[in-house]
């Protein structure tokens, strides 16, 4: 039998939920270009309900029990004496979101000595060390698209909150004020506006579709270009290198995984390229910004403002500065966990152990590492190497709690 650790973030302050906002979650069959949704046998818990959280479990424990696994769920990730760090050195499975990330580093994969599978519930592995997990021949999957969706969504929102100065508005009312030239001597329209995507992936092309409707010009950079149906469709630009699209752009949003090639990007010399007064969006990963950097350049007025929703590490420490750098929008990792998504996710994680389990492929789509080699979409969006360095310092926002 197996030992399964998974890491998941902790329950809301008040309590696990009683009750929810809405009864039911629109049903969707398929993703936009097909690709079917998560397929198990069966699910033991209600879509819309929490799942992501420690007594939400992913709505895994009656299935993995019934077979005489071992289930371990923990919130408490970081550190030499987290639980995870204990249960990790007999683990044959580890199951972690990236909202609540449990590190696999080099370090950590070598005292797992029975680790076989890393599952990411949800999207983006790079809280794993893939050359580490390749060099161990241990499989890395995750739930690709499931949340895909729910995070262009997030992105278009930022932009707009951005933009039309929504956040410091809404604060004058909660302070009882009626500041109406406070809030407007920030305020622009997005129509006409020049909008650039940093990959045109799943997600990036449908943060393109979502603000095609609002008269803005479309640009994008991607190391594969879409097809030109695509591009005439949508009436996109492309650009052969991200230093040649931010220089015309006035919002630039970010939705490459993060690997050794992205791996603080948005440094000082390109975030100088970009148009003053741009904005700069960024769900992918909190990495690819150089933290710094961005910092600076809101202070200076490079940057109208930065929003995004992914640090690193996570979670952010309490004197992380993007928690008080000025014009910022950011709100701790939720872009992709909604309550719509978290049905997806843990409805893939368990498509994923089923297939485990009885010795069936998992599908090629799911695929990061296997065999010792980036596979399925690993081989598509990734470069091999490891972006876990640093990874420690999230330990800071236990001891600062």
């Amino acid at each position: 039998m197996a030992k399964i650790v998974c890491v998941l973030y902790a329950d809301p302050v008040d309590g696990y939920p009683k009750s929810y906002a809405r009864d039911d979650l629109p049903k969707i069959d398929r993703y936009p270009g097909g690709q079917t949704l998560p397929t198990p046998k069966a699910i033991d818990f209600k879509p819309g309900t929490l799942l992501g959280s420690v007594s939400g479990e992913l709505g895994l424990r009656k299935y993995l029990e019934s077979l005489g696994h071992k289930f371990v769920v923990t919130a408490d990730k970081d550190g030499p004496n987290s639980v995870f760090e204990r249960e990790l050195i007999d683990a044959d499975i580890v199951i972690s979101q990236p909202f609540w990330p449990a590190y696999l580093t080099a370090e950590r994969i070598a005292k797992a000595k029975n680790l076989k599978l890393a599952i990411t519930a949800g999207i983006g592995s790079d809280h794993v060390d893939l050359a580490a997990a390749s060099k161990r021949n241990i499989s890395v999957v995750e739930v690709t698209y499931c949340n895909s969706i729910s995070v262009s969504e997030h992105v278009v929102m930022m932009i707009l909150g951005l933009v039309r100065n929504y956040i410091p508005s809404y604060q004058w009312v909660v302070k009882g004020g009626w500041n109406i030239a406070d809030c407007v001597a920030r305020s622009y329209d997005v129509e006409g506006m020049h909008v650039g995507t940093v990959a045109a992936g799943r997600i990036g092309l449908a943060v393109l579709r979502r603000l095609k409707p609002f008269d803005m010009h479309l640009h994008y950079y991607d190391r594969h270009r879409l097809a030109d149906s695509v591009e005439k469709e949508l009436n996109l630009i492309w650009h052969a290198s991200v230093e040649d699209m931010v220089k015309v752009c006035d919002v630039v949003t970010i939705n490459a995984p993060l690997h050794p090639e992205t791996e603080h990007l948005f440094n000082d010399a390109l975030i100088g390229k970009m148009k003053r007064g741009a904005y700069l969006v960024n769900t992918a990963r909190g990495k690819i910004c150089d933290r710094d950097a961005v910092v600076r350049a809101l202070q200076s007025g490079r940057l109208a403002g930065y929003a995004g929703d992914v640090w690193f590490p996570q979670p952010a420490p309490a004197d992380h500065p993007w928690r008080t750098m000025p014009h910022h929008g950011m709100t701790p990792h939720i872009s992709g966990t909604s309550l719509s998504a978290q049905a997806r996710y843990a409805a893939g994680v368990r498509e994923i152990l089923e297939c485990w389990f009885e010795g069936r492929p998992i599908r090629d789509e799911y695929l990061i590492v296997q065999g010792g080699a980036l596979a399925g979409a690993g081989a598509h969006s990734y470069s091999q190497g490891n972006a876990t360095a640093g990874s420690e310092e999230a330990a800071r926002f236990r001891q600062q709690a």
